[in-house]
């Protein structure tokens, strides 16, 4: 029986003060919930190790990415990531975008696999922003080109907040197609132009989200053939999520995520999700929010 690959390691948690507006406990949480669940004995695990500056600074500046590596962040730019760039921090922002590179290598070799992180989609070329401090698909979109692994890339973003540091990061890049639906009055204020971008109003529930959707996906491969898709499967669309605007339920959100691995898998192209997006001072709910995506990836290995 064929397992679905999935990219860990116990350092995407850094261990912040439960209390903190980012749960970063979901990490730790989510992978207790995989391997307790039904697609956690139907997955095969696999850790990256830390990303190196070189593949780093493929989509940053060197300057910045320097001053990560060494947890030396201005601290203006440590108030738009939301946190202090410590020891922590860096290793995990570096393990994050390495899983990303792993799980894209692995959608290659078997058509689908999933990172429990990643998805920091507002780090921008100079620096990071939103919670966000490097940013993984850009990284891995631009090695794999570099690499010659692939030699088109579409990005495919849910998350509830615009892609914009991936936007910016790829913009004039002909082999990357970056697709961003999410809520339009919510951050950043100042959007960026990915290759197409729909803006929802507040509050959108199920039908009308996923009806969008359906318009969406074969749209985002229109005289475009991607040898390999990036998803953001971001939980904040949900009803319940503290950073959203719109009104997706559970069931809107699995609905969203076997839509969007079955209509690429049946082109056969392939699929590396990453976590995105989910915040909720219940670490819990939200990590049984992202568990979902995982289910709806293991129904298409």
């Amino acid at each position: 029986m064929p397992l679905l690959p999935i990219v860990h390691a116990p350092d995407y948690d850094a261990n912040f003060d439960p209390g903190h507006r980012f749960p970063m406990g979901k990490y730790t949480r989510l992978m207790e919930l995989i391997r307790d669940s039904d697609t956690g004995s139907r997955s095969v695990f696999h850790a990256p190790a830390p990303a190196s500056a070189a593949w780093l600074s493929l989509a940053h500046e060197r300057g910045y990415v320097d001053q990560v590596l060494a947890c030396k962040v201005p601290l203006p730019i440590e108030r738009e990531i939301g946190f202090p760039v410590n020891e922590r921090v860096s290793l995990r922002a570096r393990l994050a975008t390495a899983g990303t590179v792993m799980a894209a290598r692995l959608a290659l070799h078997g058509g689908i696999a999933c990172n429990t992180a990643g998805g920091s989609h507002h780090a921008r070329r100079a620096q990071g922003a939103g919670f966000c401090t490097f940013n993984d698909v850009a990284v891995a979109a631009l090695l794999l080109l570099a690499d010659g692994e692939v030699g088109r890339v579409l990005v495919v973003d849910l998350d509830v907040h615009q892609g914009d540091g991936t936007a910016e990061i790829c913009a004039g890049i002909d082999a990357i197609r970056t697709v961003s639906m999410h809520s339009e009055k919510n951050y950043p204020v100042r959007k960026q132009t990915s290759s197409v971008d729909v803006a929802l109003p507040d509050g959108v529930r199920d039908e009308a989200y996923l009806e969008t959707l359906d318009w969406l996906l074969p749209r985002s491969i229109d005289n475009f053939s991607p040898d390999l898709v990036f998803y953001n499967a971001g939980v904040d669309p949900h009803e319940h999520d503290r950073l959203g605007r719109l009104s997706l339920t559970d069931r809107g959100l699995k609905h969203r995520d076997r839509r969007v691995f079955s209509f690429f898998r049946q082109r056969g192209i392939p699929v590396a999700s990453v976590l995105g997006g989910g915040y909720s001072r219940d670490v819990d709910a939200v990590a049984r929010r992202h568990l979902m995506t995982f289910e709806a990836a293991s129904e298409f290995i």
